[in-house]
């Protein structure tokens, strides 16, 4: 069986100032959500999953399929959650592939951006850092090898 780290965060109740609900995300969700919004940034062509990355791909991939889930795209993006930290300390990495008629520079700090913004805007989690990697610059603009 697989394990599933998840960030957990308690709501206080205003009124009593005690704890009324927590609420779970798991890293896949979080990966999912940082990855649509990284090839979301003008400039990406696609995002890159090193080796380690296509294994655990795959490995899910395999498990929601026989579950008869739709697996969310997730390849090049690493979530990492401090449990030890309070609140939680998340970090995200990114490896992409931008455009050649784009400053890589630009790219990137505008995919850290998007993805810390997106991150705490559908989590309410704002990531620590977002760190981005540009693997290749695709000259013709066309994303094929």
């Amino acid at each position: 069986m697989d394990t599933v780290f998840v960030t957990a965060t308690t709501v206080p109740d205003d009124e009593a100032r005690v704890p009324r609900a927590q609420w779970v995300i798991a890293e896949p969700v979080i990966a999912a959500i940082a990855a649509r919004a990284a090839v979301g940034v003008p400039g990406v062509v696609r995002l890159e999953p090193g080796l380690t990355g296509l294994a655990s791909q795959l490995a899910r991939s395999v498990r929601q399929k026989i579950n008869g889930l739709s697996p969310a795209p997730t390849e090049g993006v690493r979530i990492r959650v401090d449990h030890s930290a309070v609140p939680s300390g998340l970090r995200a990495s990114i490896d992409m592939v931008a455009s050649g008629r784009d400053q890589a520079g630009a790219v990137g700090r505008a995919v850290q951006r998007a993805v810390t913004r997106a991150v705490a805007d559908a989590t309410g989690l704002a990531p620590q850092a977002v760190v981005v990697s540009i693997m290749d610059i695709d000259m013709d603009g066309t994303g094929v090898w």
